[in-house]
């Protein structure tokens, strides 16, 4: 049976990617790992989850990752885009991690090539023929063949409040849920607040297990 394994926002909280990662079984030449996006910033070690998680996806085949919000501010600041949006949002944290000043030039040169093609490469969202794993969600009654780009790393409430109208179990990330796991109607949120001193949380599917650290 094909398994899948969908890893909510680490935000740089190395220990408890690495914990999480010893404490799954996964079978790394048959099972699918989705990781929802949102590696880096807030937490210590931005660019220590990066490399860890570009090792693994170099590995094996059936890594997926996918992109965060927290990624395409990244992005834009590299490129000097609302730049004060992402040092508000946990961005110090990351430029810390990677030894870039806030005021620095020339940007993407401090960045290690593999991590700048990383953060470009990934993905929008990932399908199954059951499920739609996305980071932030859809915006409801919209096909996705026409959703907005910002909104699937974007939106929150309007999603997850409302009847995403999708056929399949839409799996995300990106707003934190205190006391585990928010479980919907064809929903699953698995962002559990790992750099709030809350889990990092993985779901197993289709046994629909979680396992947190």
């Amino acid at each position: 049976m094909q398994r899948y394994f969908a890893i909510g926002d680490i935000h740089g909280c190395l220990d408890k990617l690495l914990s999480l990662l010893r404490r799954i079984d996964i079978d790394w030449a048959k099972d699918t790992v989705v990781f929802m996006g949102d590696y880096i910033d807030r937490g210590p070690a931005s660019k220590e989850v990066v490399e860890t998680v570009l090792g693994l996806r170099g590995r094996h085949d059936r890594v997926v990752c996918l992109m965060g919000n927290h990624e395409q501010m990244f992005l834009n600041w590299l490129e000097g885009r609302e730049e004060q949006l992402f040092l508000a949002n946990g961005g110090r944290s990351t430029l810390r991690s990677y030894g870039i000043a806030t005021d620095a030039v020339d940007r993407e040169a401090r960045v290690p090539p593999a991590h700048l093609e990383f953060f470009r490469s990934l993905l929008p969202f990932y399908e199954t023929q059951t499920h739609l794993f996305v980071h932030a969600g859809v915006r409801p009654g919209l096909p996705l063949e026409i959703q907005d780009p910002y909104d699937l790393v974007w939106i929150r409430h309007e999603f997850f409040l409302a009847d995403h109208g999708m056929q399949k179990t839409v799996v995300f990330g990106h707003t934190p849920f205190t006391g585990g796991p928010f479980v919907g109607e064809k929903i699953i949120g698995i962002d559990t607040g790992a750099v709030y001193g809350g889990t990092l949380t993985c779901l197993e599917l289709p046994a629909m297990r979680f396992h947190q650290v």
